[in-house]
C-alpha cells in the first residue's frame, strides 16, 4: 500500500497563478531513472543507454498526472562511495536536487541486490525532511515484486514497484507523486502591485552589473568569471514613483560548457532561474550583443512563454558595436525566436547606462500588456472588423463561425471565443486571431492565449439548467 504524503509547503507565485512543483527523479547509475523520466514526461527526452552514467547534466521539462502539472527533473547516478570524480560530481548533483526539489522518486533496481550506493541514498533520503516515493523499477511481473520488497529492510514505509519500460505500476507510481505534491497558492493580492522582473541568462551577459547600474551601488558581486552568481536575489528598485523587485539569478550555462566539478553550482543555479521565472510577472533575457542570442537564450524564453510570463530581450555590452552590427544581431535573433517574435529588444550597456531607460520604458509597457483587461464591448466590435475583413476558411467540409469574444485571465491575458465549429478552426486562423488581438489591443511582449469553446454545448447547459 503506498504512503500517502500531504506537504505544508506552498508556492506562491504572481498573478494568481498556480505553482509549479519540483519532482526529482534519483538513484544510483543504470537503475533505469532516464526510461522513467520519459515515461513520465510522456516523451523521449532524457538519453537511454544501457552503460552505467549515461545522464550527465539534468534534464527537466513541465508535464502533469491527474490534472497536476509539475516540473520534473532527470538527475545523475547515485554513487558517493566512487573514486570517479565523474560519478563524485554527479553525487553533488542529487544533493542539489533533493534540496531544491518538492518531491523525490527514488528508483531502485528490483532485479538486484540493493547496493551501498543504494543504501547511502536511502539514508540521504530519510534525512532530507521532503516527501520520498521509493519505486523499484524492473519489476516487469509480478513475479519480481519480491525483490523490489528489499527496500523495506532500510526502514522505507512503502515500495511501489514498476516497469519504466513497460509501464507496469506508473498509474499507481502518479498518483503518489500527485497526492505528494505541495497545495499550490495564489500570490497574495496586496503584493501584485509591485512588478517583479526576473533578470536571466548565460553566465557573463552582464545580469550582475545592470543590477548594480539599477541600485547606483555594488551591491551584486561582479567578476570576469562565469558563473559568479550562485542565487536568486531579490532587490528593490523606485523609479518616478513606481516599484519594481528585480531578482538576479545564476547563469544558465549550455550543455557541455559546465565543469563537471562545478556540477552542484550549475544544477541548482537552473533550479534557481526556473523558481525565479516563476515568482516573476517579467523575464529580462540578458544575452551579451556580442555573442547575440543563443540556443540556451530560447530555451530561457520557451520556459518563460510555457508560463505565461511578460518576456523582454535585453542586447547588453552594446555600446562596444555600431547600429549596424546590432541591427544584424537583432535580425539573427528574431531568427531564433520564432516562436515568440512579439518579443521586444532592447539594446542596453550595463557599464554606461545607455539604453536604461528605455528598458524601464519596455518593462512598464510590458507590465501594462501583461494586466491589461479589454472589455467585452470593445473586442466584439475589434472582432466584428476582423470578421468582416477575414473569415474563418471551411475546413473538413465544416464553415466555421465566430460568434463572440470575452476576456476570461489577465496576466497573461486569456480569451474566449465561442464558435459553431471550435474543432474546425485552422491552427493558421488561431495564429491570426492572436496576432490581431496583439496588434490592435498593444499586448507586445506577452504570450496571448485565446481558447474557443462550443456555443451549442453552452446552450444545451443553459437549457438543462433552466429546466431544472
Amino acid at each position: 500500500m503506498t504512503k500517502h504524503y500531504k506537504s505544508k509547503a506552498q508556492r506562491i507565485l504572481p498573478g494568481g497563478s498556480l505553482g509549479t512543483p519540483i519532482v526529482a527523479v534519483v538513484g544510483r547509475p543504470n537503475v533505469g531513472k532516464s526510461t522513467l523520466f520519459n515515461r513520465l514526461a510522456r516523451e523521449k527526452i532524457a538519453i537511454v543507454h544501457d552503460e552505467p552514467g549515461v545522464t550527465r547534466d539534468r534534464h527537466y521539462i513541465d508535464t502533469s498526472a491527474f490534472g497536476r502539472d509539475y516540473t520534473l527533473i532527470d538527475t545523475g547516478g547515485f554513487d558517493p562511495d566512487s573514486d570517479d570524480p565523474m560519478k563524485s560530481g554527479i553525487a553533488n548533483h542529487v544533493r542539489a536536487a533533493i534540496k531544491e526539489a518538492d518531491v523525490i522518486v527514488f528508483v531502485s533496481d528490483a532485479l538486484h541486490e540493493l547496493t551501498s550506493a543504494d543504501r547511502a541514498a536511502v539514508s540521504l533520503l530519510r534525512g532530507a525532511k521532503k516527501p520520498v516515493i521509493y519505486a523499484a523499477n524492473k519489476a516487469d511481473s509480478p513475479a519480481a515484486d519480491a525483490n523490489a520488497f528489499e527496500m523495506y529492510r532500510l526502514g522505507v514505509n512503502a515500495v511501489i514497484p514498476i516497469s519504466a519500460l513497460h509501464g507496469r505500476g506508473i498509474g499507481e507510481l502518479e498518483a503518489a507523486i500527485v497526492n505528494a505534491l505541495p497545495d499550490p497558492l495564489p500570490l497574495e493580492e496586496h503584493e501584485d502591485h509591485i512588478t517583479r522582473i526576473a533578470v536571466i541568462g548565460r553566465p557573463n551577459a552582464g545580469k550582475s552589473s545592470l543590477m548594480n547600474r539599477l541600485l547606483g551601488e555594488d551591491r551584486m558581486l561582479v567578476d570576469d568569471k562565469p558563473g559568479t552568481t550562485r542565487d536568486a536575489i531579490d532587490a528593490m528598485i523606485e523609479r518616478n514613483g513606481v516599484q519594481y523587485v528585480f531578482i538576479d539569478t545564476a547563469g544558465i550555462r549550455r550543455k557541455g560548457k559546465v565543469a563537471k566539478a562545478d556540477d552542484t553550482v550549475e544544477s541548482m543555479s537552473v533550479l534557481h532561474a526556473i523558481r525565479s521565472i516563476e515568482r516573476a510577472h517579467i523575464v529580462v533575457v540578458m544575452c551579451d550583443a556580442s555573442e547575440g542570442v543563443a540556443e540556451q537564450d530560447a530555451k530561457i524564453l520557451g520556459l518563460a512563454e510555457d508560463r505565461g510570463r511578460a518576456m523582454i530581450v535585453a542586447l547588453n555590452k552594446s555600446d562596444l558595436m555600431s547600429p549596424k552590427e546590432l541591427d544584424k544581431i537583432e535580425e539573427r535573433a528574431r531568427d531564433k525566436l520564432t516562436f515568440a517574435p512579439y518579443v521586444p529588444i532592447v539594446r542596453v550597456s550595463a557599464k554606461t547606462g545607455r539604453g536604461v531607460s528605455h528598458l524601464f520604458k519596455t518593462i512598464d509597457q510590458v507590465r501594462d500588456a501583461f494586466n491589461k483587461r479589454v472589455t467585452t464591448g470593445e473586442l466584439n466590435r475589434f472582432f466584428e472588423k476582423v470578421l468582416e475583413r477575414r473569415p474563418p476558411p471551411t475546413m473538413g467540409g465544416k464553415a466555421p463561425r465566430l460568434y463572440y469574444i470575452t476576456q476570461a485571465e489577465a496576466h497573461p491575458p486569456v480569451f474566449i471565443a465561442m464558435s459553431n465549429a471550435p474543432d474546425s478552426l485552422h491552427f493558421s486562423y488561431r495564429r491570426f486571431v492572436i496576432n490581431q488581438l496583439r496588434e490592435h489591443f498593444g499586448f507586445e511582449g506577452v504570450p496571448v492565449r485565446v481558447h474557443y469553446k462550443d456555443k451549442r454545448k453552452k446552450k444545451t447547459e443553459s437549457d438543462e439548467e433552466s429546466e431544472k
